[in-house]
C-alpha cells in the first residue's frame, strides 16, 4: 500500500482490503470512489488510448506519430523479439 492519507478526511491508502474485498468487503471504498474510478478509466480508453492517426503498426500502438522512443530504429527481428517479452510478461 502507498502511504498516506487517499482523501481529506484522513483515510490512509492501509485502510482499504486488497482484491475484491477492496469492491464487496465491509471495508470496501466508498461507491463514489469506484465512479469516479470506472470513469476515469472510461475516459482514457474512449478518449485518450486509440489510434488517433491510423499510422498504428501493431495492436497496442498508441504513439500516434508522437512518441517514439527508438522504436523506428529496431530492425524487424528486433521488433518481433521486444513484442514477444511484453506478451511473455503479459503487458500486451
Amino acid at each position: 500500500h502507498l502511504s498516506g492519507d487517499i482523501d481529506y478526511s484522513g483515510d490512509s491508502f492501509a485502510s482499504y482490503p486488497n482484491g475484491l474485498a477492496a469492491v464487496f468487503g465491509p471495508d470496501a471504498i466508498p461507491q463514489a470512489g469506484l465512479i469516479q474510478i470506472f470513469l476515469f478509466v472510461g475516459f482514457l480508453e474512449l478518449g485518450v488510448m486509440k489510434d488517433v492517426t491510423g499510422e498504428a503498426e501493431f495492436p497496442g500502438d498508441f504513439r500516434n506519430g508522437a512518441l517514439d522512443f527508438g522504436w523506428d530504429t529496431f530492425d524487424e527481428d528486433t521488433k518481433l523479439t521486444k513484442r514477444a517479452v511484453e506478451l511473455n510478461n503479459g503487458r500486451a
